[in-house]
């Protein structure tokens, strides 16, 4: 018998034309797209379907922007596809799945990643901090450079995405200096990651107190359906957690090689990204053979894998 868990991407696999044909399609998407058009009292729909790239880039307009997509998604597939034992999200990507699992409003939510991606683009000047994804050496190693490199500055590891796979963020120039040293210590490659601010690091505790005002006024549920956070990368359903995890979220590595194998050691046997791209389907393949992984990003991938799971 397949076990189903909804995962949710974060920034990152934004791109522009993306939710267009679901929105053109299907009445439950243009309702998702429409409400947050509201919510944020623009057309962010706009934005999503015909850029321009730039727009979509910014961080306060990608982080409300996935979340969008990645619920016009859901709310296609949970008509048509099988229900969730369990959902998780990769950064940005836990409010889709809080969304998803009844525990935050969307508009609520639209609201909060807005309000977040501002913050966490204000909190750091342009050009101070960095991040870099390091390629072929393990985890432990990256954080043992992470510390040896800091000298007084802060970096650490950001996303630990796959055993081979783990992003740092920091101080730009002690980012750099990890980056060598994991070289040193054998990383195949050092990719600097072009984003506008060093998140999941300590120089986002400046977020922490703005972002925990407006999650004050957000109006929460117990969650439907467990949700497997970044912070503890264990499945929750108590109400009164979702925001101190939320808020720790924002300085704290993503653990999203332990998220996987929680929902497996919970007996899931297929993974369902909804939402653009296909990075975490990409990650999850790389971190267990156990789970088996698909990806609903438009019409023509929601038709292939309801296809694939009812043969499941």
């Amino acid at each position: 018998m397949a076990k189903v868990a909804f995962v949710f991407p974060g920034q990152g696999s934004q791109a522009v034309g993306m939710g267009k044909d679901l929105y053109e399609q299907f009445p439950e998407a243009r309702a998702v797209f429409d409400a947050v058009d509201d919510a944020l009292g623009e057309k962010l729909s706009t934005t999503c379907f015909t850029g321009p790239e730039d727009a979509l880039k910014l961080t306060a307009n990608t982080q409300p922007a996935i979340l969008t997509v990645s619920a016009a998604v859901h709310a296609v597939f949970q008509k048509r596809g099988p229900a969730p034992a369990f959902v998780a999200g990769h950064s940005l990507g836990e409010y889709s799945a809080l969304v998803a699992a009844g525990a935050m409003e969307l508009q609520d939510a639209a609201r909060a990643v807005r309000a977040r991606g501002t913050f966490m683009q204000d909190a750091v000047p342009a050009g101070v901090g960095a991040m870099a994804a390091i390629l072929g050496l393990a985890p432990d190693a990256v954080k043992a450079a992470c510390d040896a490199a800091a000298e007084g500055q802060i970096v650490s590891p950001a996303n630990y995405n796959s055993p081979e796979q783990t992003v740092i963020a920091g101080h730009a120039a002690a980012v750099e200096r990890a980056g060598v040293k994991c070289k040193e210590a054998g990383a195949k490659r050092v990719m600097p990651l072009p984003v506008s601010a060093p998140f999941h690091c300590a120089l986002m505790d400046p977020v922490k107190p703005k972002l925990a005002e407006v999650l004050a006024g957000v109006r929460l549920q117990a969650p439907r359906v467990p949700v497997v956070s970044n912070v503890e990368a264990q499945p929750y359903s108590d109400v009164g957690r979702v925001v101190p995890l939320l808020l720790a979220q924002v300085s704290a590595p993503v653990r999203w090689i332990e998220c996987v194998e929680a929902l497996k050691a919970n007996g899931v046997t297929h993974v369902v990204e909804l939402g653009p791209g296909k990075v975490l389907g990409g990650l999850i393949k790389r971190i267990t053979r156990d789970i088996e992984s698909f990806n609903v990003e438009n019409a023509a991938s929601l038709e292939k894998v309801l296809a694939a799971l009812g043969a499941a």
